[in-house]
Protein backbone atom coordinates (compact mmCIF):
# COMPACT_ATOMS: atom_id res chain seq x y z
CA UNK A 1 0.00 0.00 0.00
CA UNK A 2 1.26 3.74 -0.78
CA UNK A 3 1.97 6.05 2.06
CA UNK A 4 -0.77 7.98 2.07
CA UNK A 5 -2.99 4.94 2.14
CA UNK A 6 -1.58 3.76 5.14
CA UNK A 7 -1.63 7.00 6.34
CA UNK A 8 -5.11 7.68 6.10
CA UNK A 9 -6.33 3.96 6.60
CA UNK A 10 -4.61 4.49 10.20
CA UNK A 11 -5.86 7.69 11.06
CA UNK A 12 -9.74 6.51 10.18
CA UNK A 13 -9.08 3.27 11.80
CA UNK A 14 -8.05 4.90 15.18
CA UNK A 15 -11.03 7.27 14.99
CA UNK A 16 -13.32 5.02 13.98
CA UNK A 17 -11.99 2.46 17.03
CA UNK A 18 -12.27 4.99 20.02
CA UNK A 19 -15.69 6.54 19.30
CA UNK A 20 -16.69 2.49 18.67
CA UNK A 21 -15.40 1.67 21.97
CA UNK A 22 -15.73 4.76 24.39
CA UNK A 23 -19.17 6.07 22.66
CA UNK A 24 -21.73 3.46 21.03
CA UNK A 25 -20.24 0.56 23.21
CA UNK A 26 -21.76 2.33 26.29
CA UNK A 27 -24.88 3.09 24.76
CA UNK A 28 -26.60 -0.30 26.02
CA UNK A 29 -28.77 -0.85 22.48
CA UNK A 30 -30.55 -3.81 22.39
CA UNK A 31 -28.99 -6.45 20.27
CA UNK A 32 -26.04 -5.54 18.44
CA UNK A 33 -23.45 -2.93 18.49
CA UNK A 34 -23.51 -0.06 15.96
CA UNK A 35 -19.74 -1.28 14.17
CA UNK A 36 -18.35 2.07 13.35
CA UNK A 37 -15.07 0.15 12.37
CA UNK A 38 -17.02 -2.01 9.88
CA UNK A 39 -18.49 0.55 8.09
CA UNK A 40 -14.81 2.41 7.69
CA UNK A 41 -13.38 -0.69 6.22
CA UNK A 42 -16.02 -1.33 3.88
CA UNK A 43 -15.78 2.07 2.32
CA UNK A 44 -11.62 2.29 2.64
CA UNK A 45 -12.55 -1.28 0.26
CA UNK A 46 -14.08 0.46 -1.70
CA UNK A 47 -11.65 2.82 -3.18
CA UNK A 48 -8.89 0.91 -2.64
CA UNK A 49 -9.82 -2.41 -4.10
CA UNK A 50 -9.84 -6.24 -2.63
CA UNK A 51 -6.29 -6.16 -1.75
CA UNK A 52 -6.04 -2.58 0.08
CA UNK A 53 -9.58 -3.68 1.76
CA UNK A 54 -8.50 -7.22 3.52
CA UNK A 55 -5.31 -5.37 4.36
CA UNK A 56 -6.95 -2.37 6.39
CA UNK A 57 -9.62 -4.95 7.30
CA UNK A 58 -6.99 -7.11 9.18
CA UNK A 59 -5.25 -4.51 10.45
CA UNK A 60 -8.41 -2.49 12.43
CA UNK A 61 -9.20 -6.16 13.43
CA UNK A 62 -6.67 -7.28 14.96
CA UNK A 63 -6.48 -3.44 16.64
CA UNK A 64 -9.36 -3.76 17.77
CA UNK A 65 -9.22 -7.42 18.78
CA UNK A 66 -5.90 -5.82 20.70
CA UNK A 67 -7.59 -3.26 22.52
CA UNK A 68 -9.54 -2.64 25.69
CA UNK A 69 -12.10 -4.04 26.71
CA UNK A 70 -11.64 -6.90 24.34
CA UNK A 71 -13.39 -10.44 25.03
CA UNK A 72 -12.44 -12.44 22.96
CA UNK A 73 -9.34 -14.39 21.49
CA UNK A 74 -6.64 -12.14 19.58
CA UNK A 75 -7.18 -12.40 15.59
CA UNK A 76 -10.87 -13.18 15.42
CA UNK A 77 -11.93 -9.78 14.52
CA UNK A 78 -9.08 -9.42 12.21
CA UNK A 79 -10.09 -12.07 10.30
CA UNK A 80 -13.53 -11.24 10.00
CA UNK A 81 -12.64 -8.27 8.93
CA UNK A 82 -9.88 -9.30 6.59
CA UNK A 83 -12.56 -11.50 4.39
CA UNK A 84 -15.46 -8.71 4.92
CA UNK A 85 -12.92 -5.84 3.49
CA UNK A 86 -11.42 -8.46 0.61
CA UNK A 87 -15.17 -8.99 -0.12
CA UNK A 88 -16.20 -5.51 -0.42
CA UNK A 89 -13.30 -4.32 -2.36
CA UNK A 90 -14.24 -7.02 -5.22
CA UNK A 91 -17.31 -4.42 -5.82
CA UNK A 92 -14.67 -1.53 -6.05
CA UNK A 93 -16.57 1.02 -8.94
CA UNK A 94 -14.53 2.54 -11.20
CA UNK A 95 -12.59 5.26 -9.97
CA UNK A 96 -14.33 4.62 -6.87
CA UNK A 97 -17.36 6.82 -7.50
CA UNK A 98 -20.57 5.20 -6.94
CA UNK A 99 -23.34 6.41 -9.40
CA UNK A 100 -26.31 5.50 -7.02
CA UNK A 101 -26.33 5.13 -3.35
CA UNK A 102 -28.10 1.31 -3.65
CA UNK A 103 -25.06 0.00 -4.46
CA UNK A 104 -23.22 0.59 -0.91
CA UNK A 105 -26.13 0.04 1.16
CA UNK A 106 -26.62 -3.30 -0.37
CA UNK A 107 -22.71 -4.07 0.13
CA UNK A 108 -23.52 -2.40 4.08
CA UNK A 109 -26.20 -5.24 4.23
CA UNK A 110 -24.31 -8.07 3.08
CA UNK A 111 -21.31 -6.99 5.15
CA UNK A 112 -23.17 -6.76 8.53
CA UNK A 113 -24.86 -9.90 8.13
CA UNK A 114 -22.17 -11.88 7.05
CA UNK A 115 -19.93 -10.19 9.15
CA UNK A 116 -21.77 -11.40 12.53
CA UNK A 117 -22.42 -14.64 11.07
CA UNK A 118 -19.06 -15.09 10.80
CA UNK A 119 -18.10 -14.06 14.07
CA UNK A 120 -20.39 -15.96 15.59
CA UNK A 121 -19.01 -19.34 13.47
CA UNK A 122 -15.74 -18.49 14.56
CA UNK A 123 -16.35 -18.27 18.26
CA UNK A 124 -18.66 -21.57 17.99
CA UNK A 125 -15.18 -22.62 16.88
CA UNK A 126 -13.68 -21.73 19.53
CA UNK A 127 -15.99 -21.86 22.26
CA UNK A 128 -17.45 -18.91 22.51
CA UNK A 129 -21.12 -19.37 22.87
CA UNK A 130 -22.33 -15.26 23.73
CA UNK A 131 -24.47 -15.65 20.45
CA UNK A 132 -26.45 -18.36 21.66
CA UNK A 133 -27.41 -16.81 24.95
CA UNK A 134 -28.15 -13.49 22.76
CA UNK A 135 -29.90 -14.71 20.02
CA UNK A 136 -28.41 -14.99 16.31
CA UNK A 137 -31.73 -13.15 14.52
CA UNK A 138 -32.03 -10.30 17.01
CA UNK A 139 -28.14 -9.94 16.64
CA UNK A 140 -28.38 -10.56 12.90
CA UNK A 141 -32.15 -8.00 12.56
CA UNK A 142 -30.19 -5.11 14.83
CA UNK A 143 -27.18 -5.57 13.44
CA UNK A 144 -28.36 -4.61 9.53
CA UNK A 145 -30.55 -1.65 11.19
CA UNK A 146 -27.77 0.22 12.98
CA UNK A 147 -25.61 -0.25 10.33
CA UNK A 148 -28.14 1.27 7.88
CA UNK A 149 -28.46 4.33 9.80
CA UNK A 150 -25.30 4.89 10.35
CA UNK A 151 -23.89 4.17 6.87
CA UNK A 152 -25.21 7.36 4.99
CA UNK A 153 -23.51 9.48 7.25
CA UNK A 154 -19.91 7.70 7.76
CA UNK A 155 -19.21 5.75 4.35
CA UNK A 156 -20.16 8.69 1.70
CA UNK A 157 -17.57 11.13 3.49
CA UNK A 158 -14.92 8.13 3.78
CA UNK A 159 -14.67 7.11 0.27
CA UNK A 160 -14.32 11.13 -0.29
CA UNK A 161 -11.66 11.53 1.66
CA UNK A 162 -10.05 8.40 0.27
CA UNK A 163 -10.35 9.65 -3.34
CA UNK A 164 -9.15 13.02 -2.30
CA UNK A 165 -5.79 11.17 -0.77
CA UNK A 166 -5.14 9.16 -3.99
CA UNK A 167 -2.20 10.82 -6.05
CA UNK A 168 -0.92 8.47 -9.09
CA UNK A 169 1.86 10.03 -10.41
CA UNK A 170 1.88 7.53 -13.94
CA UNK A 171 -1.52 8.18 -14.50
CA UNK A 172 -0.58 12.12 -14.50
CA UNK A 173 2.50 11.74 -16.74
CA UNK A 174 0.09 9.17 -18.86
CA UNK A 175 -2.54 11.74 -19.29
CA UNK A 176 0.49 14.56 -20.10
CA UNK A 177 1.84 12.20 -22.85
CA UNK A 178 -1.21 11.73 -24.04
CA UNK A 179 -2.15 14.84 -24.66
CA UNK A 180 1.67 15.89 -26.05
CA UNK A 181 0.84 12.91 -28.51
CA UNK A 182 -2.75 14.78 -28.93
CA UNK A 183 -0.97 17.88 -29.76
CA UNK A 184 1.73 16.59 -31.85
CA UNK A 185 -1.42 14.65 -34.44
CA UNK A 186 -3.10 18.06 -34.29
CA UNK A 187 -0.31 20.21 -35.50
CA UNK A 188 0.71 17.06 -38.36
CA UNK A 189 -2.89 16.18 -39.08
CA UNK A 190 -4.02 16.51 -42.90
CA UNK A 191 -6.61 18.62 -41.68
CA UNK A 192 -3.41 21.56 -41.23
CA UNK A 193 -2.24 20.10 -44.82
CA UNK A 194 -5.27 20.89 -46.15
CA UNK A 195 -6.14 24.34 -44.75
CA UNK A 196 -2.84 24.91 -46.48
CA UNK A 197 -3.28 23.91 -49.52
CA UNK A 198 -6.52 25.46 -49.78
CA UNK A 199 -4.82 29.19 -48.64
CA UNK A 200 -2.24 28.07 -51.67
CA UNK A 201 -5.11 27.35 -53.95
CA UNK A 202 -6.99 30.66 -53.42
CA UNK A 203 -3.64 32.67 -53.72
CA UNK A 204 -3.11 31.31 -57.15
CA UNK A 205 -6.43 31.71 -57.90
CA UNK A 206 -6.23 35.67 -56.73
CA UNK A 207 -3.00 35.42 -59.08
CA UNK A 208 -4.42 34.28 -61.86
CA UNK A 209 -7.53 36.62 -61.72
CA UNK A 210 -4.68 39.80 -61.79
CA UNK A 211 -2.96 38.61 -64.42
CA UNK A 212 -6.22 37.92 -66.33
CA UNK A 213 -7.61 41.14 -65.40
CA UNK A 214 -3.78 43.11 -66.64
CA UNK A 215 -4.06 41.10 -70.15
CA UNK A 216 -7.62 42.61 -70.52
CA UNK A 217 -6.47 45.98 -69.75
CA UNK A 218 -3.56 45.48 -72.14
CA UNK A 219 -5.79 44.66 -75.39
CA UNK A 220 -8.38 47.27 -74.23
CA UNK A 221 -5.46 49.73 -74.56
CA UNK A 222 -4.09 48.21 -77.41
CA UNK A 223 -7.76 48.15 -79.00
CA UNK A 224 -7.65 52.52 -78.31
CA UNK A 225 -4.22 53.31 -79.61
CA UNK A 226 -5.75 51.45 -82.71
Amino acid sequence: MRVNRILLSTALVTVALVVQVSVLSRLHLPGAVPDLLLLTVLALAMVYGHVGGALVGFGAGLLADLAPPADHAAGRYALVLCVIGYLAGLVKPDNGQVKSALGPMAVVVAAAIGSTLLYAGVGALVGDTAARHVGLVGLLFTAVLYDLLLAPFVVPAIMALARKSENDPLAETGSATKAADISSKWHTSGTGLRIGGQRGGLGGLKVRAARARTARAGRIKGVKRL
